[in-house]
């Protein structure tokens, strides 16, 4: 009977697993966009509604839909110097920062300062097209050309709106214009306001475009960044996360003074990375300059014919160039090298006395992976 109720159990999990999991109840496996919705989802570039659906046939306005697009080609950590300023677009906005980007990357332009941007209007079919090819690398192409490609599918290529021709062809050279099943024949549709659905088959197209030929400023930004620096000969490079493992001792510098003598336990302190930490393929790992802060976590004073010095201090935060605080956690146990009978007179009658200059070195052992997007710097947490 016990073994019965244990292959009946075994049964339940296995048919509970084998139960495909949906993302959304109004998007299962057989809606024609569910496989664009649901890796989209999975990155986080789309999100669904409070109540869990998706609403595939509803609009997104310009505004969302450069936020969608930015996290997309995994640029929203990029942090723009010299913003363009629309005149219905300003930094309380909540996606001030995205529209900012998709300007940077040249997905959108703004003619001259002051421009609209229009955030809450929906974006049209055209647009989306236009902003998944602005992220491309493509040939150049006459309005006759882009003419002559559109017009052998689609019904209504006549009509498409000059600033809409070029993107549109190019983008049916590279297949990927968005067609959904149900639509009244081929269509561009280009001014009509795109569905969810079609702007996640957009935007997982121009994914898998950019991985390939990005344009100019995207290849840049994609590109893993490499300098000289502290070669960690233990980090691992998968992709474009580089991983410093837990144990691994880099150095810093401290900004204060420290000591066994004269610190108080629990008291703060900020170092810095000296110089940039590296694989041993020399992508920047951490660069030179971050901003470590801390706290001291034991101190005792060295003592004669009582004890050697203790002091140790616990890093917990990182401030990197882009301006990002994370956590970064590990252990500076600090320690003077000497020869054997030093150690011994140290120990047996004149007690260590352990201090840091300001700007003095010390070494630090992670307690904790740190993971980090070697294109950016970003750390993840």
């Amino acid at each position: 009977m016990k073994n019965l109720l244990k292959m009946l159990l075994g049964f339940t999990v296995f048919c509970l697993s084998a139960i495909p999991s949906f993302a959304y109840p109004d998007v299962d496996s057989t809606y024609w966009a569910f496989p664009q919705i649901n890796e989209l989802t999975e990155k986080g570039v789309i999100i669904g509604y409070p109540d869990g659906t998706f609403k595939p046939d509803e609009n997104v306005t310009r505004a969302e839909f450069a936020a969608m697009a930015i996290r997309a080609l995994g640029q929203e950590h990029t942090k723009v110097i010299q913003p363009v300023h629309f005149s219905d677009v300003d930094e309380t906005h909540w996606a001030y920062s995205d529209i900012q980007k998709a300007l940077y990357f040249d997905l959108v332009s703004c003619d001259k300062a002051g421009d609209l941007f229009r955030p809450e209007d929906s974006v049209s079919r055209g647009e989306s097209i236009t902003v998944a090819v602005n992220a491309l690398t493509t040939e150049t192409i006459s309005a006759a050309k882009a003419k002559e490609v559109l017009g052998t599918k689609y019904k209504d290529a006549g009509i498409v709106p000059d600033s809409f021709l070029i993107p549109v062809g190019k983008a049916e050279i590279l297949n990927m214009i968005v067609v959904a099943p149900t639509a009244n024949g081929k269509s561009i549709e280009a001014t009509r306001p795109a569905t969810r659905a079609e702007v996640a088959t957009i935007l997982y197209n121009m994914m898998e475009q950019a991985k390939l030929n990005p344009n100019a400023k995207l290849a840049e930004a994609m590109r893993k960044k490499t300098g000289d620096g502290f070669v960690i000969e233990e980090a691992t490079v998968q992709g474009s996360v580089g991983t410093i493992p837990a144990g691994t001792f880099v150095p810093i510098k401290l900004n204060s003074y420290v000591s066994s003598q004269t610190t108080q336990g629990g008291v703060m302190y900020t170092a810095y990375v000296p110089q940039n930490y590296v694989t041993k393929d020399h992508y920047i790992l951490l660069r030179q300059g971050a901003a470590l802060k801390g706290q001291v976590l034991d101190v005792r004073p060295g003592q004669y014919f009582v004890r050697n010095g203790v002091l140790v201090l616990k890093n917990a935060l990182v401030t990197t160039d882009n301006d990002q605080t994370a956590a970064l956690s590990g252990l500076s146990e600090i320690r003077k090298d000497r020869n054997w009978w030093m150690k011994f007179v140290r120990w047996a009658f004149k007690g260590e006395k352990l201090e840091v200059p300001a700007n003095g070195d010390a070494y630090m052992k992670l307690l904790q992976p740190v993971k980090v997007d070697l294109t950016n710097g970003w750390i993840y947490e």
